[in-house]
């Protein structure tokens, strides 16, 4: 077989893009063709891990995984609503389009759809749903024809939890048509020396931690809030970057929890990054809508043994992906209050917790599982 994953951004910064890479990579592994095509802004870097792989074809940069896997990374020329304008693209995959047996097509990405809808490509397609578009209402209203004639022209399409494919209303007349394979991904790697530095660092008995952008539907002030209910004993720790920052730094002031909370910025995955969750006591995801339909940090807290408190967004798989009561606990979004019980009533009962997310990802979040079961569909 050979395979093109299409869609999004280089450098890997996305849940969309990490497992777009996770895919190239491990099915290129097997010895199966599997390249990734998406854009890349000329002023982007190369990621560390990425140096000395790299070589440029008639503008178009190619890093070269191993013997049967590449990520193609054609040039962008802005990026507009999340979307990378790329005419490089469309041009790229009408001229190599058919070395594949199989587009694999994750959405969503405007310009992808476009790219394949122009390419020609007589082959077999599977789109990978990842999500609705639900805060791009503009967006959406001019990209829904094409939306609907990608999911009319995919052979499969692969949802990421049971809930949201049900739920979405773009799928309601493709039900006969979708597979469910949950995202997988590797244990954090991690170093006992980080760990323990870092703990040793904490000034408070529990230490909560959340990691992703700082943007409205992630929900940080209400986690931000909850901490105003919660003992001295607890500290929180949100890691990432984004446009709120500001205004949560004043939230933090207002709340007189500057000794607690501490927004230290984006931190690249890594030691330190993966040290952080083996640190930390509880994980807490936050966020408010459906945007938020998988929660990839979810299972890499729950890879280290680390318990999660979650929200359970209507329509969206993140409660699902956090099983209640096993792996930790689900709260309604917008509730700090709530937010707050359940971080105590997860933390009362750590290890039950802790040994319920450690199970629970081994069983259903293994980056080998993700792999089989795509290429079952492959081969199907």
């Amino acid at each position: 077989m050979r395979i093109l994953q299409l869609g999004k951004f280089y450098p890997i910064r996305g849940g969309v893009e990490k497992v777009m890479r996770d895919l190239t990579e491990g099915i290129s592994e097997r010895g199966v063709r599997c390249d990734m095509l998406c854009a890349k802004l000329p002023s982007a870097p190369i990621d560390a891990k990425d140096t000395g792989k790299t070589r440029h074809e008639a503008g178009t940069l190619i890093l070269q995984l191993n013997a049967s896997g590449r990520i193609i990374c054609v040039p962008a020329l802005c990026k507009v609503a999340g979307t990378m304008i790329s005419p490089a693209m469309i041009r790229y995959l009408k001229a190599h389009c058919q070395e594949y047996d199989i587009i694999h097509i994750h959405h969503p990405d405007p310009m992808a759809a476009l790219s394949l809808c122009l390419s020609g490509y007589k082959g077999r397609v599977i789109v990978h749903w990842h999500s609705d578009i639900v805060s791009q209402k503009l967006l959406l209203l001019f990209y829904k024809p094409l939306q609907n004639w990608m999911l009319r022209r995919a052979e499969r399409i692969v949802g990421t939890t049971p809930v949201y494919v049900r739920n979405s209303p773009h799928l309601r007349h493709s039900q006969s048509k979708c597979s469910v394979v949950p995202i997988g991904i590797l244990p954090l790697p991690m170093k006992e020396a980080d760990i323990s530095r870092i703990r040793r660092s904490f000034m408070a008995r529990y230490h909560i931690l959340s990691v992703g952008r700082l943007v409205p539907y992630k929900g940080y002030q209400y986690l931000i809030e909850a901490m105003g209910y919660l003992p001295e004993s607890f500290e929180l720790q949100i890691v990432g970057e984004g446009p709120l920052r500001g205004r949560l730094e004043k939230l933090i002031r207002e709340n007189h929890l500057e000794h607690r909370v501490s927004l230290p910025g984006y931190l690249p995955e890594g030691d330190e990054f993966n040290a952080l969750f083996g640190a930390c006591d509880l994980f807490v995801l936050p966020s408010v809508i459906k945007t938020e339909a998988f929660g990839i940090v979810q299972i890499e807290a729950m890879s280290c043994g680390k318990p999660v408190v979650a929200t359970s967004i209507p329509g969206s798989g993140v409660s699902w992906v956090n099983e209640d009561g096993v792996s930790g606990m689900n709260v309604p979004p917008r509730n700090a209050k709530m937010l707050a019980t359940a971080i105590q009533g997860v933390l009362d009962n750590q290890e039950k917790y802790s040994d319920g997310a450690r199970r629970l990802f081994e069983a259903r979040y293994t980056l080998g599982e993700m792999i089989k079961n795509v290429l079952k569909i492959y081969e199907k």
